[in-house]
């Protein structure tokens, strides 16, 4: 008698992140046993996640529960999981636009959704945040594409163009655009005060000049400081308690280490990526850095991007104030591995802004699927749980 239990799942490349995809009906239904299938699935409590799926980094230590939703509005559900590297921790607080460039191609070749050809979309409800997102999907003879034209820094290729449209992604977290009411204002923390603007949308962002952390703004990962990734964790975990996320700011970095997210901002400049290359300051309209994990995101986040792009053209918050030329409805922001492209349609109305369309556009290739195997006791328990 074999002494583990297989799980259907799939590895997918979504935008400039991978995770595990797994139909929600193949995981245990009690949230504690199906979060400890999932942490023995991507290697445990190892850092290295060596006996796992996992791939030790915060960009490729990722997961995606798929289900059929029962939602008129919705095609599909979606939850994403941040599963903690050596920590035993899965956050849901947030969603992921890269994981989320993969659902789309993952529900049309599971036969989730019925296909049209070329493009099907799929509309997608994110548990995490409450929203719904319009994948558009490139299909061939019933299935997917993943080859094409398109191309996004951080990732090598080419592939097929994948638009995600936010809707009503104002709020997404929590409820409100600008969750303490302020499009700027000084954050007191342990670490000094700050200038930030906190913003919500597609996920709560806490933005912040690189020039008030005693940055350039163009730093990739090894140059930051230890005092420097503590004083930025400080400030996150401090925008995290004036939002309510938290009662108090030491607890944000283990309740809630994703969300908020912390963006750095600062003015269009020329500076050179993580691969070498350089990006002219005349070909994008901000120079921003985001943390995950607390560690320097390697490119963007789609999601922080979209809230950065959108925050460059809301008047009076700190990134509109580095923006180049903001009344663009297209916004180029400039990260450590190249530049990123945000469509963003809004009209800000002062005490309310309308929004016509918050999209990005991300490839995706599935690597792998088959079965991830699972001790067999983690089953046996969840069921004795029951009773």
């Amino acid at each position: 008698m074999r002494d583990y239990e297989k799980i259907r799942s799939a590895i997918i490349r979504g935008g400039t992140s991978k995770g595990v995809f797994i139909l929600k009906n193949d995981l245990p239904a009690d949230p504690e046993w199906r979060d400890k299938v999932i942490l023995s699935i991507y290697g445990g409590y190892d850092e290295r996640q060596i006996d796992g799926l996992g791939g030790a980094d915060s960009l490729t230590s990722k997961l995606a529960i798929i289900s059929v939703s029962p939602r008129p509005d919705a095609d599909i559900e979606f939850t994403f999981g941040q599963v903690g590297i050596g920590t035993g921790k899965i956050d849901y607080n947030s969603n992921c636009g890269n994981i989320l460039s993969g659902v789309g191609p993952f529900a049309v070749d599971e036969g989730l959704v019925a296909v049209q050809k070329p493009y099907t979309k799929v509309r997608i409800f994110n548990t995490n945040t409450n929203t719904i997102i319009e994948a558009n999907v490139p299909v061939d003879s019933g299935k997917s594409i993943s080859k094409g034209n398109y191309t996004i820094d951080g990732v090598p290729g080419k592939g097929a163009k994948i638009v995600l449209n936010f809707l009503h992604a104002d709020g997404s977290k929590t409820g409100k655009l600008f969750p303490t009411g302020n499009r700027k204002e000084v954050l007191h923390t342990k670490a000094g005060n700050f200038d930030v603007s906190i913003v919500d949308v597609a996920a709560p962002v806490v933005f912040v000049q690189a020039e008030q952390m005693g940055l350039r703004g163009t730093e990739l990962h090894p140059d930051l400081t230890a005092d420097q990734l503590h004083t930025l964790e400080t400030i996150r975990s401090s925008a995290a308690r004036e939002i309510g996320f938290v009662t108090r700011a030491e607890e944000a970095t283990k309740v809630t280490p994703s969300s908020p997210k912390i963006v750095i901002v600062s003015p269009a400049q020329t500076y050179t990526t993580i691969a070498g290359e350089t990006i002219e300051h005349q070909t994008i309209h901000l120079t921003a850095r985001a943390m995950s994990m607390q560690k320097m995101h390697k490119t963007f986040p789609v999601t922080g991007g979209i809230c950065t792009a959108t925050a460059a053209k809301l008047k009076g918050t700190i990134v509109y104030e580095c923006c180049n030329n903001p009344h663009h409805d297209e916004i180029m922001i400039g990260h450590p591995s190249g530049s990123m492209e945000f469509s963003i349609r809004c009209k800000d109305k002062g005490q309310q802004v309308e929004f016509d369309k918050t999209a990005v556009a991300r490839t995706s290739r599935r690597l792998m699927e088959g079965y991830a195997y699972v001790p067999k006791e983690l089953f046996r328990n969840e069921a004795e749980s029951v009773y």
